[in-house]
């Protein structure tokens, strides 16, 4: 694999952390042109434009060309390889960080509604008139460390507890394990009978309490809650800027990639 070039500025991933994730990143299919640029500098574009939020277009020069970084990150989200890669270091983040079993057992599932940008397709959008937000939904499956699971990005207008029936038939069915899982009281109703018996799967719904009027730490929902501020730190995320949900989705786990492998490179021995 060609080594990494000399930059002008420092680069996104440290040296630790590369050393963490370079084993899940694919070497290649020895196929086609030599590879020129190293993964590294392709890694590192692709984490840039989801910290920043900025255009692929407008990534800086000392990255690799724009369509090539879009033609990796489209590939690996394609192939399933952007999913082995987040998988992997969730279970070692469970593993060596949280001293945890690499499979969880329980999950919490929650949704949030995001603007979506002109390059949102009418056809990919909606509006969510609880929250006046006029665009995508994300609704994602978290372990109880706040841990990705699954995401699944929907328009604005769907409702939490319909997009919850294929949340939970994807966790049901990758993760076997769970068995228990909290929800809001969005997720009330027929989802919870629906879910013991269709998925053998508990649902828990943690409502508010009794006259809570401001934000109050809810038993089990804050890491959920969390999770969503870890997402919203990469820019990208804050606001949809993507034509597909699948695209979207795959910003979700570059964020997510971006808070393990920092979590893992600060725990590995010196």
């Amino acid at each position: 694999m060609p080594t990494a070039r000399p930059r002008h500025y420092p680069s996104d991933t440290t040296d630790a952390e590369w050393a963490v994730l370079a084993p899940h990143v694919p070497a290649g299919t020895g196929r086609g042109r030599p590879i020129i640029y190293p993964r590294r500098d392709v890694v590192d574009a692709i984490r840039y434009l989801d910290r920043t939020g900025c255009q692929w277009d407008a990534l800086p020069a000392d990255f690799p060309h724009h369509k090539l970084v879009y033609h990796y990150f489209t590939a690996w989200t394609r192939d399933g390889t952007l999913n082995r890669m987040h998988n992997s270091l969730r279970e070692q983040v469970r593993e060596q960080v949280e001293g945890r079993n690499r499979q969880p057992t329980a999950a919490l599932v929650d949704s949030q509604s995001v603007r979506g940008a002109e390059t949102v397709g009418r056809g990919g959008r909606g509006y969510d008139a609880g929250k006046k937000v006029n665009g995508r939904k994300r609704h994602i499956a978290v372990d109880t460390c706040g841990l990705l699971l699954a995401v699944l990005v929907t328009g604005a207008q769907v409702q939490d507890r319909d997009a919850a029936r294929p949340l939970l038939r994807a966790l049901r069915a990758c993760f076997p394990t769970i068995s228990v899982t909290w929800a809001d009281s969005g997720y009330a109703g027929r989802l919870v009978d629906w879910a013991t018996a269709h998925l053998t799967l508990t649902v828990q719904i943690v409502a508010k309490l009794a006259g809570q009027t401001t934000f109050v730490v809810l038993h089990r929902r804050w890491a959920v809650e969390r999770t969503f501020s870890w997402i919203n730190r990469c820019r990208r995320t804050v606001r949809d800027y993507e034509r597909l949900p699948d695209h979207h989705a795959a910003m979700v786990q570059w964020a997510m990639i971006i808070v393990m492998t920092r979590r893992l490179a600060r725990h590995q021995p010196t």
